[in-house]
């Protein structure tokens, strides 16, 4: 049986969005973690990151991905998905895992311009501040990122280049 797809990375590197893309290319559905979460607890990530904290919303995260074992699918994961736990490694055993691979500046030009009181963690933070924190869980997290099936240039690989690479590695 064909195995899902999960996109990771970090947050802003368009896991999402590329993943909608290819999820049409290739005729299959797409899941975002993060918005199976909302559903399920009733309330934004970052409220339940106010009432919770980050340990009990990573444990969601992990129950979440599991519930997509059987789904042949292109599955968005939460930035620091693989990161906890033994979530990579499931990723690895269970799927195809592409990491869609950003700088730090990139990261930041994007995030800097996105909407971030939708990103718990980013939420008061000042420019440099930002930029800060993007390099050092970047450098935390690229360890786990890297240990996917398949990197891609996320700036510069078209979706069209993604769906012949995945073809090729028979994703």
């Amino acid at each position: 049986m064909p195995k899902p797809i999960f996109l990771i990375g970090y947050m802003g590197s368009g896991k999402t969005t590329l993943g909608k893309k290819l999820a049409s290319k290739l005729d299959l559905p797409f899941i975002d973690t993060d918005e199976e979460i909302v559903k399920q607890i009733g309330m934004s990530i970052t409220e339940y990151f106010g009432q919770y904290g980050e340990e009990e919303f990573r444990k969601l995260e992990r129950e979440q991905l599991r519930k997509f074992v059987n789904s042949y699918a292109v599955i968005s994961t939460g930035g620091g998905a693989p990161c906890f736990f033994d979530n990579m490694d499931w990723i690895k055993a269970n799927g195809y895992a592409v990491y869609l691979q950003m700088t730090p500046k990139a990261l930041f030009d994007r995030l800097s311009q996105s909407k971030l009181h939708k990103r718990p963690i980013l939420v008061g933070k000042s420019p440099e501040e930002l930029r800060a924190f993007i390099e050092e869980k970047l450098t935390e997290r690229e360890p786990y990122y890297t240990q996917a099936h398949l990197t891609i240039d996320q700036l510069n690989t078209p979706v069209e280049t993604l769906v012949t690479l995945i073809n090729q590695h028979n994703l």
